[in-house]
């Protein structure tokens, strides 16, 4: 990564080919969605015993399962016997067990082989060495995280680590009781874009007074189009004639209980690479969660969470999610406008920063920094933590963008 001329205060970009090459893409699998940890599932997607969803981590299927003891299992969707897909369905209920279509190999919600035709005519297979393959799960703001790698990361030392450095305060994510929270809404989003493209344009908000003018009017120090990423703590203050989080700035619904005074009328966001966003506002929490499934297409599942009496009683949730997703509607068409640019002979040698995005810089030099075989950060590095920032005088012109801070595993 180099700077341009210091007159003009740019930093270069990554090279377009590392938006559209499939070898790269590859290599981003296996080094960083394979490798650290990714937010599977929401764990109330799964409420009954035998409930099960298959998600895409990487190159691989993962299973993850709801016991009878009312745990989780993972495991690679995968029938030991000649590797046929276990389950096809993205969702469904197994009862008690797993059974392959097949050859009717048959495993238990914990991933043990119970049953496979003339298992008892064959003497020398012993079932508990046929088991499913496990993948490591936690359970964490009410979704189950997994990972694939042999020797996982510290999920504290990077996924929580994420976001109690951004809020700047251990206690401040807990206080929104996210997994408490009722899911209202769901929208997928098939995005046809690199993953990276989505994941810096939530990182910088020099386009928020551009393609934003909603949330704009709701978080005025948007307009400026600074981002404040690196500041520990800082939320975007609402307007003063703003009363809700709503598309049209309206009263939304009674804060959730438990936010600190400081955490009323502002919203924070933080990113937790590789794939996920989360946006913290005093009536709801969003959470995005990104699926890279080519070079150049990303399905992005974005769930609205509010209170459980919000969700029961049927309250009208429109003008509360209208916001957010007309933001991510804007944001996605512009990383669609972006991705057929990246093969151009123009954009070969890759673009630039701006001051205002040169942040950017150091998401690019984690992205090479894991896919460089040798010398690469280890799973568990994360860079230092972001300065404090300033408790006194006006807040520094600046815009927490629309996704959120980045912090690295």
């Amino acid at each position: 990564m180099t700077l341009a001329p210091e007159s003009t205060g740019l930093l270069a970009t990554l090279p377009g080919r590392m938006y559209t090459d499939p070898g790269v893409f590859a290599e981003e699998q296996r080094r960083i969605f394979e490798s650290l940890w990714f937010c599977a599932v929401r764990a109330a997607d799964l409420a009954r015993p035998g409930a099960f969803r298959t998600v895409q981590v990487g190159r691989e299927s993962v299973l993850v399962t709801r016991n009878h003891r009312g745990g989780f299992g993972a495991f690679l969707n995968v029938c030991r016997h000649r590797g046929a897909r276990l389950c096809t369905e993205e969702s469904g209920a197994a009862g008690r067990a797993l059974r392959c279509p097949y050859h009717a190999w048959t495993y238990d919600l914990d991933g043990r082989l119970t049953a496979a035709p003339n298992l008892r005519r064959m003497p020398g297979v012993d079932p508990g060495e046929r088991g499913l393959l496990p993948v490591r799960l936690r359970e964490w703001l009410g979704y189950v995280w997994v990972c694939l790698a042999e020797e996982p990361p510290s999920f504290e030392e990077t996924v929580i680590a994420a976001v109690t450095e951004r809020l700047g305060d251990p206690a401040a994510v807990a206080r929104y009781a996210v997994d408490g929270l009722a899911l209202g809404r769901r929208i997928r989003y098939d995005v046809a874009a690199n993953w990276k493209l989505i994941v810096e344009n939530f990182m910088e908000c020099y386009h928020c007074a551009t393609i934003h003018p909603e949330l704009t009017e709701v978080l005025p120090e948007f307009a400026d189009g600074f981002a404040v990423q690196y500041f520990v703590g800082h939320g975007a203050a609402f307007a003063d004639e703003v009363t809700g989080f709503t598309v049209d700035g309206g009263d939304g619904f009674a804060p959730l209980a438990g936010l600190a005074a400081e955490q009323d009328r502002r919203y924070y966001a933080v990113t937790v690479r590789p794939q996920v966003f989360l946006n913290l506002v005093p009536d709801h929490v969003i959470v995005h969660r990104m699926f890279p499934m080519a070079a150049d297409r990303t399905v992005v599942d974005c769930d609205w969470l509010y209170a459980p009496d919000v969700v029961a009683s049927g309250a009208d949730l429109d003008r509360s999610v209208e916001l957010f997703h007309r933001v991510n509607a804007q944001d996605f068409a512009a990383c669609e406008r972006t991705q057929p640019a990246m093969d151009s002979r123009a954009y070969r040698a890759g673009g630039v920063l701006v001051p205002t995005e040169h942040h950017i810089g150091e998401f690019h030099r984690w992205v090479t920094g894991r896919l460089r075989p040798q010398g690469h950060p280890e799973p568990g590095h994360r860079p230092p933590s972001p300065p404090e920032r300033p408790r006194t005088g006006p807040a520094a012109a600046g815009a927490l963008p629309d996704g959120g801070t980045s912090a690295s595993p």
